[in-house]
């Protein structure tokens, strides 16, 4: 006995699921590419110059084909004299060339030429008479009027488009002394379907398209945002810097005349004034540290890092599942080469953030740091990592973006270079350049 096979009716199912899948990058390019402003027609934003010319030429051809049909029409089925034939064919077909810009103008000069066909063909005498008060040329021109006015006006207008076209339709009905053949309502009810879709792929294109902007102004703030706030943790750190820098001096201004016991006169004055002024200078960036705390943030107690904490920094990233090492000039751990507390600090913050990156987006990645003076009086800072060797977690490769912008921030404020960038292997390389003299930072 042969057993005959029969395919599940998922497959139809799955067949149907891909289809839609497929066609809906079509669709929504259609939406955007038809969700254009007033004035300008579909397509206007394409980058390629037949695609921006494609409305202009579905005019011209609609026109060409509606244009000789209609006339033959007239002429031949109703009856009609050919000037006049062609006086009428004109009038309600050349309009649908502004329709591909100026859809609504067209209908103010389509609708009544189609009145004032239908009013010529009231004494036909032609085989196709009682097609009447509208042609198939008219309906089908019509049509695709409907369908630019959808893409273009406001709901509004439509409705009252909508409204008219059955209006007229209907009292030429009562003037016709003969029966109805149904036309009217055929074309009444195709122009509000063709309104309602074409109306409705609009209207999703326009919200697509704002739906775009807000996503481009969103991007634009968090990174203002991001960058603001890396700013405001910069300059946290840094009060500790300075801070420390003027408690130095007004100790010294203060202790002055009792180190040094034959100063004159004028120059304890002077020191006094050095020291009042020192405390003012602190009291001040106290309360400007307050500002940048002002959301209720605590301070750190902890002294700020410096390079004398790479190696312990390396040590956490080796126990975070990352193969680390670091190489560190002799002379910057030993003090032979004297590193500004702010560059020190600047450092160590960038090798921190370009380590918490390899973690989280190159899990497992080997990893070489390397810290040394270049021997013109810059401080180098390298971080290249190779590609991950572990898969990489949704949650792993979730990032703030607050890395790359802080390392530009601290560079920037020390007036060195930064140079960040994929590599060919798969791998990731950071490299700063950190001037260990005095240097002005760049202009924000």
């Amino acid at each position: 006995m042969k057993v005959i096979e029969k395919r599940p009716a998922s497959r139809w199912r799955q067949g149907a699921a891909r289809l839609t899948s497929r066609s809906r990058p079509v669709v929504q390019a259609l939406e955007a590419a038809f969700a254009a402003p007033p004035g300008s027609a579909p397509f206007a934003g394409a980058s390629s110059r037949w695609v921006r010319l494609l409305p202009y030429g579905l005019g011209v051809a609609l026109v060409a084909s509606l244009l000789p049909v209609t006339v033959t029409l007239l002429v031949n089925d109703y009856g009609v004299p050919g000037a006049l034939a062609g006086a009428l064919a004109t009038a309600q077909t050349a309009p649908l060339l502004l329709a591909v810009t100026r859809p609504l103008q067209a209908w103010w000069i389509v609708l009544p030429a189609d009145i004032a066909g239908a009013l010529v063909l009231l004494a036909s005498d032609g085989p196709l008479a009682q097609l009447w008060p509208w042609t198939p040329p008219v309906v089908v021109g019509y049509c695709a009027l409907m369908l630019s006015l959808g893409l273009r006006e406001p709901r509004r207008t439509l409705i009252g488009v909508w409204l008219a076209t059955g209006a007229a339709g209907y009292l030429l009905e009562t003037v016709r002394p003969y029966g109805q053949s149904g036309v009217t309502t055929l074309l009444f009810v195709l122009s509000g379907v063709l309104l309602l879709l074409s109306s409705a792929v609009r209207a999703r294109g326009e919200a697509q398209r704002r739906l775009a902007e807000q996503e481009t102004i969103s991007e634009a703030e968090r990174a203002r945002r991001t960058l603001l706030e890396e700013r405001a943790r910069i300059a946290r750190e840094l009060h500790d810097v300075v801070a420390h820098h003027m408690s130095v001096i007004t100790v010294q201004a203060d202790s002055a005349p009792y180190r040094i016991p034959e100063l004159p006169e004028a120059a304890r004055e002077e020191f006094a004034a050095i020291a009042g002024s020192a405390r003012e200078s602190l009291a001040e960036m106290r309360r400007l540290l307050a500002v940048l705390r002002s959301d209720g943030s605590e301070g750190e107690r902890a002294p700020q890092p410096g390079l004398d904490r790479l190696q312990q920094l390396v040590e956490a990233t080796v126990r975070a599942g990352v193969p680390a090492e670091l190489s560190l000039a002799a002379e910057l751990v030993d003090g032979r080469t004297e590193v500004p507390q702010a560059v020190g600090l600047s450092a160590y913050r960038i090798v921190q953030e370009a380590l918490a990156n390899v973690v989280r987006h190159a899990p497992g990645a080997s990893t070489r740091v390397s810290v040394r003076e270049d021997g013109s009086g810059r401080l180098t800072v390298l971080v290249v990592n190779g590609p991950a060797t572990e898969p990489l977690s949704p949650l792993e490769g979730a990032g703030t973006g607050h890395g790359l912008v802080g390392m530009r921030e601290r560079v920037r404020l020390t007036g060195g270079t930064l140079d960040a960038g994929p590599l060919p292997d798969g791998g990731f390389r950071v490299a700063a350049r950190l001037p260990l003299g005095t240097a002005e930072p760049d202009a924000a």
